[in-house]
């Protein structure tokens, strides 16, 4: 009966001090090896970073392959079916014979400007006002569950409904109003992560060498509590995106001439019957990006976690 023998290499003794000498990869690198490796999170970072670039660069299309601006109109050329012929109606063009091509890459600088910069508002006010909260507690934190509780049994629409009466809504304004109301879910969160580390040994560690209070809350409790803060927060630029699109629906946000995704939308959904092709591509656009979102949200949550950090 044949034996089979298997030999085993053992490392040299350079080989040995090489391992023990290299430095162990921190969170960072990790997440980053991870993403690297996450061939869907990477594709839907690669069509939002796409968006984002025809976008800013809708000035030099309109000029240079379109020739068309976003104002200008063609009225014996309205309702055109998708054409190359112009370039300007290779999406087709809208009841006044403006190029949807163009308007859509201009409306994406204002879509994604208002859903990025409000959710920065947004996580802003929210991590700071939470982590404050939950690491004082006391009056502090009673003030904050009551000043949340009451802006969050006040309709949002209503608060916009308001804004709209008394100010017309520009993209500037209305990403902040958005941002500064929507930061209440995020702040919760970063208040309940809050409660549970601030017990934990290292905090307590912290202060025995006499470490600041502010140090403690964003040296050493909100790194912990990142990982799932990313989420949220591409969560909640898909969440705001789709605020934006609604409010330009019900004509509450961006109004023409300035376009913006929803309000495309909406000027497409009054002749769906004659020109449906208006309806797809803002909806499409609006459809990817809150995907992508989603999907890059998921994918920080399995990179960043650090109970999988054993996995890399």
């Amino acid at each position: 009966m044949a034996t089979s023998t298997a030999t085993i290499r053992v490392p040299t003794a350079a080989e040995q001090a090489a391992i023990l000498l290299r430095p162990p990869r921190s969170l960072w690198s990790n997440a980053w090896y991870k993403l690297r490796h996450d061939r869907l999170t990477m594709l839907a970072f690669g069509v939002l970073i796409l968006f984002a670039l025809l976008s800013a660069g809708a000035d030099l299309f309109s000029q240079n392959i379109f020739h068309y601006t976003f104002e200008k109109q063609d009225l014996l050329n309205t309702y055109q079916k998708p054409t190359l012929d112009p370039p300007a109606f290779l999406l087709g063009s809208d009841e006044i014979g403006r190029s949807q091509v163009v308007r859509l890459l201009y409306g994406g600088r204002v879509s994604l400007m208002v859903g990025f910069v409000a959710a920065l508002v947004n996580l802003t006010v929210g991590v700071a006002v939470g982590v404050t909260a939950g690491y004082m507690r006391g009056r502090v934190d009673d003030l904050f569950t009551w000043f949340v509780t009451t802006l969050n049994s006040i309709p949002t629409i209503f608060l916009l409904l308001i804004f709209a009466a008394i100010w017309e809504p520009g993209p500037g304004q209305l990403t902040v109003v958005i941002g500064l109301l929507f930061w209440t879910g995020i702040s919760l969160f970063c208040r309940g992560q809050t409660f549970a580390l601030r017990e934990r040994e290292f905090v307590i560690a912290a202060k025995t060498i006499g470490a600041r209070d502010a140090r403690i809350m964003f040296r050493h409790i909100l790194p912990n509590i990142l990982p799932l803060i990313f989420v949220l927060a591409a969560i909640d630029i898909g969440a705001i995106i789709l605020t934006e699109s609604a409010l330009s629906y019900l004509g509450l946000g961006i109004l023409p001439p300035t376009p913006s995704w929803g309000n495309l939308l909406t000027n497409a959904t009054t002749y769906f019957v004659r020109a449906w092709w208006l309806v797809v591509s803002p909806g499409v656009m609006i459809f990817l990006t809150v995907l992508c979102l989603y999907l890059i949200g998921d994918g920080l949550r399995d990179a960043l976690d650090p109970r999988l950090k054993a996995e890399s």
